[in-house]
């Protein structure tokens, strides 16, 4: 039985969701304390019961699958109608600009003063600016940080996103998903024998189709065309009693037997269709929870630590690598065997490093951004506080 409508949305809040981004954000983390004590990636040479996180792409999936649903929850609820598309770019620029500059800043200064990223060369000028204007999946840079490379792929979903729902309103949910994996797809399967197309894959195009798919899942939480229609509310009511978590766990099933069966080599190598496998299990159990079902795993995703954890989870997401690289390097390889105890001892340290840090980093240039909508809001609450 699932959650009263209640306990779903308290304050326009959907149970569970922070919860997701906790977790995901949390197991890119121990995917990058993981690859700096097994290198070798994607060859899996730690003990097989490490071996799920190997795959720590696929919280990125999850993370864009849930963006695509979060910023259309409103819309859905009013015809997938967003408003003015200007007004939508620049909350989303105050959302995520200021805490993604100042991690570009902090992971710039470890980088120049400490150590870089592995793999990489020290930033250059070059990377100030193309990291700066969210252009690292256009043009190649020396990274500063192994996490960054998402957030321009979000930052251009966003630029679409008012067309995808424009195609929505008109035509439907089928009509726009469709065709926006349409594109992806012919893409895929084009890039291998042509070169112009092969440059747009630095662009990861899948995640369109995956954000897509999250936008449309949203549409559970519709209760009819119009407002006072009873016919069309039964309708949604219908809709938001079907066995989501069922369908997302039939959805999953073959895309996880693909992972197991064909290996992470294939799997890394094949990202681009393995992520389109996975986004409609993602879709589908975000449409689960948000209608409140499975009522346990909803619960568990809305308890405290979690939501707490979600909460943070973009500062955690954006400041975790440079931290981790930090410990692992400095303070753990010198001291500690490789493999197994140099793995666990990066957990035990950079793992709660990583979250205190992300906590503080947040509460200065994440939080305030959410809760003051602009420079005049924000000016007059920081000099309310030091007054």
């Amino acid at each position: 039985m699932g959650l009263t409508a209640e306990q779903v949305s308290t304050r326009g809040r959907l149970a569970g969701l922070d919860g997701v981004r906790g977790v995901a954000a949390l197991f890119v983390v121990l995917h990058h304390c993981w690859l700096l004590a097994f290198p070798g990636f994607p060859v899996n040479d730690a003990p097989g019961w490490t071996g799920w996180l190997l795959y720590g792409h696929f919280a990125v999936v999850v993370f864009i699958v849930l963006s695509g649903f979060s910023l259309a929850v409103s819309p859905a609820r009013s015809g997938w109608r967003l408003g003015r598309a200007r007004t939508f770019f620049v909350r989303r620029a105050w959302r995520i600009l200021p805490p993604y500059w100042a991690a570009l800043l902090f992971s710039l200064v470890v980088a120049w003063a400490v150590i870089p990223q592995p793999g990489q060369e020290v930033p250059t000028g070059k990377s100030v600016i193309v990291y700066g204007l969210l252009l690292q999946d256009v043009f190649g840079s020396p990274s500063p940080n192994g996490a960054l490379w998402s957030i321009a792929v979000e930052a251009q979903l966003y630029l679409a996103f008012p067309l995808m729902l424009l195609v929505l309103r008109r035509w439907g949910a089928v009509v726009m998903l469709g065709a926006v994996t349409a594109i992806v797809v012919a893409v895929g399967a084009l890039a291998p024998v042509v070169p112009a197309v092969d440059l747009l894959m630095r662009l990861t195009p899948q995640f369109a189709a995956l954000f897509a798919m999250g936008a449309v899942c949203a549409g559970v939480l519709r209760a009819g065309e119009r407002a006072g229609e009873r016919a069309g509310e039964r309708a949604g009511e219908r809709v938001r009693r079907l066995p989501w978590p069922w369908f997302a766990a039939a959805a999953a099933v073959p895309a996880l037997l693909l992972v197991v069966l064909a290996g992470p080599e294939w799997v890394v190598g094949h990202f681009f269709w393995v992520d389109l496998a996975i986004g409609p299990a993602a879709g589908l159990l975000l449409a689960g929870l948000a209608t409140g079902r499975p009522a346990p795993l909803v619960r568990l995703l809305d308890s405290r630590p979690l939501r707490r954890l979600g909460s943070f989870s973009y500062s955690l997401y954006l400041i975790h690598s440079p931290i981790v690289v930090v410990l692992n390097r400095l303070v753990v390889a010198p001291n500690v065997p490789p493999g197994m105890p140099a793995f666990l001892v990066t957990l035990a340290v950079a793992v709660p490093v990583s979250v205190a840090a992300a906590w503080g980093f947040a509460a200065l240039f994440e939080l305030p951004f959410q809760r003051h909508r602009s420079w005049k809001s924000l000016r007059a609450a920081v000099r309310a506080r030091f007054s």
